[in-house]
């Protein structure tokens, strides 16, 4: 199993589909680093080999592109920004509440959490 930027790369994929578990890589990226590094796009993983997977990691490691540890970094740094500023969207990230304009009312369960039960909220003819 090849590392690349500390992260295993699934075996027996497509190794455009397989730089994908990477974060910050996405179809367009994968594609564009296999092409430099003159891979097959549909080759797969098992068939790397030590060669190919540094020529991998040049690649990536060059400053045209932002993966991993640098990203999540950057991304982090932002949504810190936006909470000590206290914009609307800093807001909604400290609550854990949507921040793109979603519904809150209903749905919403990935971002608010499991649903609560709020005790002695029961319905007028339950209680005659």
């Amino acid at each position: 199993m090849a590392r690349i930027l500390g992260v295993d790369i699934p075996r027996n994929k497509v190794m455009r589909i397989a730089l994908q578990s990477l974060y910050g890589v996405g179809p367009v990226v994968a594609q564009e680093v296999l092409t430099k590094a003159n891979i097959d796009l549909d080759r797969n993983s098992n068939d790397l080999t030590e060669e190919e997977t540094n020529e991998i990691r040049q690649i990536l490691d060059s400053d045209a592109y932002q993966v991993e540890g640098d990203l999540r970094r950057e991304v982090g740094l932002n949504i810190k920004r936006l909470k000590d500023l206290g914009c609307y969207r800093g807001i909604r990230h400290r609550r854990g509440l949507p921040v793109r304009g979603q519904r809150t009312h209903t749905n919403a369960r990935t971002r608010k959490g499991k649903a609560v039960a709020i005790a002695g909220k029961k319905s007028i003819k339950q209680m005659k």
